[in-house]
């Protein structure tokens, strides 16, 4: 079996798209259809259906896809093995949540590597279970994940299911970041019921599938609100906050040179189990490299500077 026909189904599964893996492999569209055919013929399943959301897995073909990662992850080692060590080489793969604080953190981090050497970063932000599964499947060496406490045991369960570690990073309050010219602004806290006008901004992707009927009460909130946007890029969020008094956003401590950068103000709002961790994950056995200790005392730092701060 063609080894290359599994990368083929991984890109699939990505883009949700024959079109779009295609383009991204560099070949003909029907020459990417005929060698998914061709993969589904030896294996005898099905890999994918089609759906009013995309191209997605069936159920054989999600297992199948678990598989097909790791042996390519695994052949990836095997060909580095032939290739000569680079101590020069800065390298880090993180998968994180959309946190103003770590991406301070990362900025701080990329700060401080040599340009006059290779650098390979892989930075994505994305949402917890993405990254659970990122880590699992070797995409990522580390990952952050955030989660509200009430739900903490889901969550420790699921890591230990999947042989993850994990260390405590920040556990806060959600606060509500919206611009100084929002009607609200001068409050020093702010009620839950009055940002009901209010439009609120959330990201796209913060759905729980382990959690399945048990959702967040912030996830509840939001999905039930008359006025929102969705959003999966974390810069658009902060265009939208300043330009557009109205929106907010429920977010960890913002640090305040973002803040002074947008001319956006964070303020606290009472509400019931408004507790939220943010955890370090890794694979048992990771050994960190020095760069990983880099960015993870980075983050730290800029943790502390949020951390210190006090929300009136």
């Amino acid at each position: 079996m063609n080894t290359m026909h599994y990368k083929y189904a991984v890109e699939v599964e990505r883009t949700h798209s024959i079109t779009q893996a295609a383009e991204n492999l560099f070949m003909a569209q029907p020459n990417l259809s005929k060698a998914i055919k061709e993969l589904e013929e030896n294996l005898g399943i099905e890999i994918f259906r089609r759906t009013s959301k995309g191209v997605v897995p069936t159920e054989k073909g999600a297992e199948f896809l678990i598989y097909a990662k790791n042996i390519l992850a695994e052949l990836e080692k095997m060909e580095a093995l032939s290739k000569p060590d680079n101590p020069d080489r800065q390298s880090l793969n993180i998968s994180i949540p959309r946190g103003s604080y770590i991406a301070s953190g990362f900025i701080n981090f990329v700060s401080e590597l040599d340009p006059e050497k290779e650098i390979d970063i892989n930075f994505q932000e994305t949402n917890s279970i993405q990254t659970i599964t990122n880590v699992v499947e070797n995409s990522f060496s580390l990952g952050v994940i955030r989660f509200q406490t009430i739900y903490e045991n889901y969550y420790l369960d699921y890591l230990k299911e999947k042989n993850l570690c994990h260390d405590l990073i920040f556990e806060f309050e959600y606060l509500a970041l919206m611009s100084k010219k929002h009607k609200l602004a001068a409050a020093k806290t702010v009620g839950f019921d009055e940002l009901c006008n209010s439009i609120e901004i959330v990201h796209g992707d913060l759905s729980v599938p382990y959690l399945s009927a048990k959702s967040t009460k912030m996830q509840a909130q939001a999905s039930a609100a008359s006025k929102k946007i969705l959003v999966y890029e974390r810069g658009s969020q902060f265009e939208l906050l300043a330009q557009i008094p109205e929106t907010y956003m429920w977010v960890s401590p913002v640090p305040e040179s973002m803040l002074k950068r947008y001319d956006l103000i964070q303020r606290k709002c009472e509400f019931p189990d408004n507790r939220f961790k943010d955890l370090l994950i890794y694979k048992q056995g990771y050994s960190f490299t020095r760069l990983d200790k880099l960015f993870i005392d980075k983050m730290y730092t800029s943790r502390n500077d949020v951390a210190l701060k006090e929300y009136k």
